[in-house]
């Protein structure tokens, strides 16, 4: 692992490369770890400060964020990396999150969140998944440029089905409740709308997709009385 105090760069262009912003060093270098023996190019910042400063002097495909952090905390760094280089994914790591925080990061355009701790597959599974999604975009942007309406119908469709399935399925719903976003990856669903259904925002629900059945609020409404809880 490189730290940016030691101001190293690794000119290798081949293996995807990945910020970790980290300030508990143990963390950091079990990260390093586990993403390097994937064949990832890890580099650390142990602060918002220095994760900015490496942003400006190279290019990463993926910030693993921790969001409690000295100084620039781990939400601002977010907002300005997605500001500034929108094409970088970003995957949350908090041992402190609740699901306000959850949905707020990701409408920042994170693509997981993952309360620590974390196993060493939940957190390759998401960096595989959140590559991928940095891979497709560029192919995904046309599409979504010429078929916006149609994209829209099909996501209606996707929340309405997801949302039946928490009532039909007691093991969906668990799992939703347990895993968050990680339960909707076969839906074909926004980052926005995941972190709706997750949160419970019926008012994105209300707006995008429409007036819903009792049957379709049951899982809203419960996951808004865990919220209150």
């Amino acid at each position: 692992m490189t730290t940016l105090q030691e101001n190293t760069t690794i000119n290798n262009p081949e293996p995807p490369h990945i910020l970790v912003m980290e300030d508990d060093v143990s963390v950091a270098k079990g990260l390093d770890m586990v993403l390097t023996e994937e064949g990832y190019d890890v580099n650390w910042a142990g602060t918002g400060e220095l994760a900015l400063d490496a942003f400006k002097q190279k290019r990463y495909d993926l910030l693993v964020a921790d969001l409690r952090l000295p100084g620039i905390d781990g939400m601002e760094v977010i907002k300005r990396v997605k500001e500034e280089k929108p094409e970088t994914e970003v995957i949350v790591i908090t041992g402190y999150g609740t699901a306000a925080t959850a949905v707020e990061a990701m409408k920042l355009g994170a693509s997981e969140f993952l309360p620590k701790p974390f196993t060493e597959d939940q957190i390759k599974g998401a960096v595989d998944g959140a590559l991928k999604e940095h891979t497709a975009k560029p192919a995904r942007a046309v599409i979504k440029e010429a078929r916006t309406e149609e994209e829209k119908l099909i996501q209606k469709r996707e929340v309405i089905q997801a949302l039946n399935r928490t009532v039909e399925d007691r093991g969906f719903w668990t799992e939703l409740m347990k895993n968050g976003s990680e339960a909707l990856e076969g839906y074909q669903l926004s980052l926005e709308a995941k972190a709706a259904i997750v949160s419970g925002d019926l008012k994105w629900i209300n707006e995008h997709v429409g007036g819903l059945t009792q049957k379709q609020l049951m899982f809203i409404y419960k996951r808004l009385e865990r919220e209150a809880w």
